[in-house]
């Protein structure tokens, strides 16, 4: 036990946390939102907010490979891997099951169409960007073993992103209400291409 008042212990240091980030930008559409460099930093500080409230963490230096693309190659992948012969906003696929997540060096794939994310993000009255955030986080968490097919998992995985999007300044996407809480810092790092 330490003898020492409560008040003069040093708090622990942040977690350390990195992921291996291989971002491609597959249509020209994404030039709407940014170069690829203003997209890595936008998908980057997403990671690291998704990271910063995800129950389960990755093996530091995972791998997680995320494509931009459009609506007609999503489409294509949903039918191929999914079986759903329609685009969609965003899809994962995790590299290892929940259990494992700590200990596998790839964490998986993320792939977000242009056309539905700019569509929602009208149609909804977002900005293109932070609903670009938004999709990413929710793409993480699948890789980290959370899911929504049951109304208890949506309720913990949407409590999650609205945590993580707090994180960013960003306001509660599934309430019409204002942002929950401060940004905070993070303590989430990556290495440059």
């Amino acid at each position: 036990m330490n003898d020492r008042p409560r008040g003069r212990r040093s708090a622990p240091p942040p977690e350390k946390m990195s992921l291996d980030l291989d971002l491609r930008a597959q249509s020209r559409k994404w030039q709407a939102v940014g170069n690829l460099a203003s997209l890595r930093a936008l998908v980057t500080e997403a990671l690291a907010a998704g990271l910063a409230v995800a129950p389960r963490k990755p093996l530091p230096g995972a791998e997680l490979s995320l494509l931009l693309t459009d609506d007609k190659r999503i489409r294509v992948i949903n039918r191929d891997w999914r079986g759903f012969d329609k685009a969609t906003n965003v899809l994962s696929f995790p590299a290892a099951p929940a259990e494992r997540i700590s200990a596998s060096p790839l964490l998986g794939d993320i792939v977000i169409a242009f056309e539905t994310v700019e569509r929602e993000a009208q149609g909804e009255g977002k900005d293109i960007a932070d609903h670009l955030r938004h999709l990413v986080i929710h793409g993480l968490l699948h890789l980290l073993g959370e899911d929504h097919e049951t109304d208890d998992e949506a309720r913990r995985m949407e409590a999650l992103e609205i945590e993580a999007l707090a994180r960013l300044g960003i306001a509660d996407p599934y309430a019409d209400g204002e942002l929950i809480a401060a940004p905070a810092p993070s303590s989430v790092q990556f290495p440059q291409p």
